[in-house]
């Protein structure tokens, strides 16, 4: 049988996908968990064969349950449960690895044939984020001034690149998993090594826009 673990703070939602679990016979429902803190101290006991986790929970997020997860429990398989279709946050997922990502519209026959295609090796992702993968992936890359990136480390790099995008300091910090007093000191590496006074003059340079 397949074993699993659920992260959902939803108590609702919870109960909904526990019974979706427990009335197929292929799948052994283990425990729910409605936070990353209580999943990441109980889960490595149960070791479960997959994790099935919403993104957005009290604390810490989805995303960070599967890097502290992944961390002692690397055969464990991980599948996103959300409302969430933003690109950034399922890229962030996969990166973070998660190996498939549902929406919770999802009906309970998909959401049990996804269980069941991850634990066999496939990578399940409803239609909408299939296709917002498949699109990254053929858009166009933005021009990046490679001179400028020489001169900065891989994680100024990222720091300077989700500024350009718009991301506030402490939106960085998390998405980097990094501490906002951190984020501030590649920001003035990044602007000591550009000759730059403030953000704009370096995504600017960033961009090789004058």
């Amino acid at each position: 049988m397949i074993t699993i673990c659920i992260i959902e703070d939803l108590l609702e939602i919870q109960q909904g996908l526990q019974n979706i679990l427990e009335q197929d016979e292929r799948l052994e429902f283990l425990k729910s968990f409605s936070s990353t803190e209580e999943a990441v101290e109980e889960i490595p006991n149960l070791c479960p064969d997959i994790v099935v986790t919403d993104i957005n929970l009290p604390g810490k997020s989805g995303i960070e349950a599967i890097v502290e997860l992944k961390e002692v429990l690397p055969e464990t398989q991980f599948i996103m449960f959300t409302i969430y279709e933003d690109n950034d946050l399922i890229f962030d997922a996969l990166k973070a690895g998660a190996s498939g990502y549902i929406l919770k519209n999802t009906t309970s026959e998909k959401i049990v044939e996804s269980i069941i295609d991850l634990y066999n090796g496939g990578s399940p992702m409803s239609p909408i984020i299939a296709r917002k993968v498949i699109a990254s992936f053929n858009a166009p890359a933005p021009y990046i001034d490679q001179t400028v990136n020489q001169l900065l480390s891989k994680r100024e790099q990222e720091v300077l690149e989700l500024l350009s995008k718009g991301f506030l300091y402490k939106e960085i910090a998390d998405k980097l998993f990094i501490s906002l007093s951190t984020v501030k000191r590649h920001l003035n590496h990044i602007y000591v090594k550009l000759h730059v006074q403030n953000k704009t003059e370096a995504v600017n340079k960033l961009y090789g826009r004058n």
